[in-house]
């Protein structure tokens, strides 16, 4: 009696398989760690260009930009940016309604410092470089970011 040959595969060809799908999986994995870092930190960067924005306007209607010392920006008393400056709710004549915060939970807040209402200072920290910006803390004042 003549043997048939059996199709399928071999245990090797399947682990050679299995290997490849496992490298590109891994490759996916670490690309996309890659990405959401990068998000973030876009993110970051157009957070502060928007509240460079209000504080502007702020500065055009009132001769002043609005008078406050290590405020947290997003959390309690700086959840919005309106006529009498950083408040918890409900901002009269609103510059900006919700007031944006880190998006990383553990991450670096976003602080505003402005003693005497001539300048302020809105620092910021970047987990890598973006743009022309390097990774670690920033600050945000009149002239630009630095």
């Amino acid at each position: 009696m003549p043997m048939k040959k059996k199709q399928g595969f071999t245990l090797v060809e399947l682990l050679v398989v299995i290997a490849i799908i496992g490298l590109l999986s891994t490759l996916a994995v670490v690309a996309l760690g890659t990405a959401r870092t990068k998000s973030r930190d876009a993110k970051r960067v157009a957070d502060i260009k928007q509240v460079q924005t209000a504080l502007e306007l702020f500065y055009t209607d009132n001769n002043a930009y609005p008078t406050a010392t290590s405020t947290v920006l997003g959390q309690a008393g700086a959840l919005c940016l309106g006529s009498s400056g950083f408040g918890a709710t409900g901002c009269a004549n609103p510059y900006m309604s919700l007031v944006p915060k880190n998006p990383s939970p553990g991450g670096a807040a976003y602080t505003y410092d402005s003693a005497d209402g001539t300048t302020y200072a809105t620092t910021f920290t970047l987990e890598g470089a973006t743009g022309q910006l390097a990774a670690g803390a920033h600050t945000a004042k009149p002239g630009g970011i630095e």
